[in-house]
């Protein structure tokens, strides 16, 4: 048989292999007789690939690993992927299952090297704010490992939607206006700005938060390469706070209780000199920060003025929130607001926040079902929500609900038990339930009379809230 020469676009050309496997499986062509090619921007069939074959049958998980593999810069991907969809569609349907097979295996580590590509990219790129005279930019640079630009356009697209940006790289770049998506030509690292007013304050974030007493080069250099360091503002302090971590270790050991603990911290007690000293900068950091919960895409920040009677700390923004930018702007917002108003506490004199930034859910067709964070994700957010309060300074804190027991408290609390008033570190408490649990109450009259308590209990909290103030007048 003659052999079929496939040329495809340089780089990752997903829809190009796909249209040559379908016209290459309805003509029966096997593997060896396919030469491929990534020279030019043309394909051997022409116009004959729109309207000639059918689309091949494959599981899921075959084309997940083919949109992945696709990417990877090995010369031979082509061919090793049409390999694969030959095999199964020529009596192997459950290959992949085989995974000491060769060609599966190889499969398999190109897959891998190409997620933990994405993965270091989403993690380690950074925007950099540029002025023009067309207003506000942001670009940033990258080098990826493999032909990964494209595939990970709808993340940045979803996460800074509200922005105007650039990614520059080497094999292309990404444009976002606002509205539209632009792939662009190569670009040089020379064309990214090379630091902006911002990285000082996340600089400061990172500093305060490094913990000496973990500190391991070798797993740091494999989570985070140090090829992407030149491109991150906090890999500058790196060296000196790897200096210094013996004598911030003996700090902290000096700062320790003198009787012994029966478990060990699960966070160090760190020097925070150069944190936050602005809400503002505070909610910079978490604007710009990685989400640490499935599905959350952008941080809904606390609201209200400072020094408020009552601080409000909820769970996690829900999808109306996640939405809007907003917290407890959904119908348990609109419950809160009314209870409160019965309650005699003025929304717009309280600051409102929650323990998680993010909207954890988990997408069913075009729906976002809310998913409850577990203990581990309430912790890595709590830094925040407590220098968050500490910047704030409410007379009173209200937890609405057990996650935000978890977050202000530290522990877990049975609310049943420890509802009413409390104790949040430097700050009187007040715990109460959470108002989406009077929404998902079936029976109406527990309903009302579950609501009748809540309007009670914010009641309490308010007179609560009084006495805090009058005592530190």
């Amino acid at each position: 048989m003659v052999t079929v020469a496939v040329t495809l676009k340089p780089g990752a050309d997903l829809d190009g292999f796909r249209k040559a496997v379908r016209a290459l499986i309805a003509r029966d062509v096997a593997p060896e007789h396919v030469v491929w090619q990534s020279e030019a921007a043309l394909s051997l069939f022409g116009e004959a690939m729109a309207d000639e074959s059918a689309p091949v049958a494959l599981s899921r998980a075959a084309c997940e690993l083919i949109g992945h593999v696709v990417c990877h810069r090995d010369a031979e991907r082509y061919g090793l992927l049409y390999t694969l969809v030959w095999r199964m569609t020529h009596g192997e349907p459950a290959l992949l299952d085989v995974a000491s097979d060769p060609l599966v295996f190889r499969l398999a580590m190109m897959e891998k090297a190409v997620r933990r590509d994405l993965h270091k990219m989403h993690a380690f790129l950074r925007f950099r704010r540029v002025e023009g005279s067309d207003g506000e930019r942001y670009v940033a640079w990258f080098e990826p490992d493999h032909f990964i630009l494209e595939a990970t356009a709808d993340f940045f697209v979803d996460r800074f939607r509200s922005l105007t940006w650039s990614i520059l790289t080497p094999v292309g770049s990404l444009l976002w206006d606002g509205e539209t998506l632009t792939v662009g030509p190569p670009a040089r690292r020379e064309d990214a700005p090379p630091s902006d007013d911002f990285e000082a304050g996340w600089a400061s974030y990172y500093a305060s938060t490094f913990n000496p007493a973990r500190t391991n080069v070798a797993q740091m250099q494999k989570e985070m390469p140090k090829k992407y360091w030149r491109n991150m503002p906090e890999t500058k302090l790196i060296p000196y706070l790897l200096r210094s971590a013996g004598s911030r270790v003996e700090t902290i050991m000096k700062k320790a209780p003198d009787t012994p603990r029966r478990k060990a911290p699960t966070e160090a007690v760190l020097a925070i000199e150069d944190a936050p000293k602005t809400l503002a900068e505070l909610n910079a950091i978490i604007t710009a920060a990685e989400p640490f919960v499935h599905g959350g895409k952008r941080a809904v920040l606390g609201e209200g003025p400072l020094r408020p009677a009552i601080a409000f700390v909820g769970e996690q923004p829900g999808d109306q929130e996640d939405i809007e930018g907003r917290p407890f702007v959904g119908p348990a917002g609109q419950l809160l607001t009314r209870a409160m108003a019965e309650a005699g506490i003025e929304r717009d004199a309280c600051y409102v926040t929650n323990a998680v930034k993010h909207f954890k859910f988990e997408q069913r067709g075009k729906r976002r079902l809310h998913q409850k964070p577990t203990t581990g994700e309430v912790r890595h957010y709590r830094w925040w929500l407590m220098k968050e309060l500490e910047l704030v300074q409410p007379a009173l804190v209200v937890a609405l609900g057990a996650t935000a027991v978890l977050a202000l408290a530290g522990k877990a609390l049975p609310i049943t038990k420890c509802r009413g008033p409390a104790r949040f570190g430097a700050w009187p408490g007040f715990i109460t339930v959470h108002p989406s649990y009077l929404l998902r109450l079936p029976d109406a009259a527990a309903k009302r009379a579950a609501y009748t308590a809540f309007v009670a209990d914010l009641a309490k909290a308010r007179t609560l809230a009084r006495k805090a103030i009058e005592a530190a007048a």
